[in-house]
């Protein structure tokens, strides 16, 4: 027989190891934080183990805590979703993908259409948000550039995140060796200010310094690049439909590794869904295809 303990204070707990307070968790379950704390502090004294240390400032969990937590929030994932599924029309299969807005531009909204191909009846719903967005409650999946590791998640390699500058094919013809940039002509992206550094140092001429325009995106500096304003710093696979259709050239044959890769990052129990499956297969198959770098070099040759 199945023995369940004060589901709500379950529940509480759960939410407030989440978000990190009382405060926060009384806030997703429409309650007070006086209110949660008392279902936890019931909670624990009906298991008979401390879930948290209570500090000034903050919650800290005990190790019991840790380990209860790790395995209830996936429980209560895989709960939203199978009722998100019970309770949704019949005809309607929905698979919504959390995604940064230039990868979204530049990589996978470019390609749903052979998507729909293979998956016809998938009503796909793509949320973006920044390399930092927290994966949400209703993504069935992510693509997330990072080192692999977000606690509760299966992440799964798509792409390398290589770096190499690009620029418009007129301006290429003017690039014969990595000493011939200039920091003025160097567009920059603010939030990955050391793109620039890492390449000039591996290509012997760390003496440049990048002081281009600075664009808050990637999408933007390629943007730029494509209208000639300069020469932006490409990461696949941002840069792959530009090489392929001669917007783009990478002028040099060196590429220096950002550090990171792209992922597809999802929760364990998504294995078993059909939909999430069938995306799964097709973008796996697609950032398997040859990379462009190459392409785009040989374009500058024929010039």
């Amino acid at each position: 027989m199945r023995r369940l303990l004060f589901l709500n204070g379950i529940k509480a707990f759960e939410a407030a190891a989440r978000t990190g307070s009382f405060a926060g968790a009384g806030a997703e379950l429409n309650v007070s934080a006086a209110a949660v704390s008392r279902m936890v502090h019931l909670l624990e004294d009906r298991l008979g183990v401390g879930l948290f240390e209570r500090k000034a400032n903050r919650l800290a969990m005990t190790p019991a805590g840790r380990a209860y937590q790790s395995g209830l929030t996936p429980i209560f994932d895989a709960l939203a979703s199978l009722t998100a599924q019970v309770t949704a029309s019949s005809g309607v299969r929905v698979l919504t993908i959390g995604v940064g807005p230039t990868f979204a531009m530049r990589w996978l909204i470019p390609r749903l259409a052979d998507f729909r191909k293979h998956a016809p009846d998938i009503d796909v719903r793509i949320t973006t948000g920044g390399a930092a967005a927290p994966f949400g409650d209703d993504w069935s999946c992510g693509i997330k550039l990072g080192d692999g590791e977000w606690p509760g998640l299966v992440a799964e390699p798509l792409f390398a995140a290589d770096l190499v500058p690009v620029c418009a094919p007129r301006l290429a013809q003017q690039l014969k060796r990595p000493g011939d940039l200039r920091g003025p002509s160097l567009l920059r992206v603010a939030h990955s200010p050391g793109d620039w550094p890492s390449w000039l140092k591996a290509s012997g001429v760390a003496r440049i310094t990048a002081r281009g325009p600075e664009f808050q995106f990637y999408g933007q500096a390629l943007q730029a690049a494509v209208d000639g304003l300069g020469i932006a710093m490409g990461i696949r696979p941002y840069i792959d439909d530009d090489i392929a259709a001669g917007r783009l050239v990478a002028p040099f044959a060196l590429t220096v590794p950002k550090g990171m890769q792209w992922y597809l990052v999802y929760r364990s129990f998504q294995t078993e869904q059909r939909d999430f499956a069938a995306f799964r297969r097709w973008i796996m198959r697609s950032a398997a295809g040859p990379t462009v770098r190459d392409k785009g070099r040989k374009k500058i040759a024929e010039m």
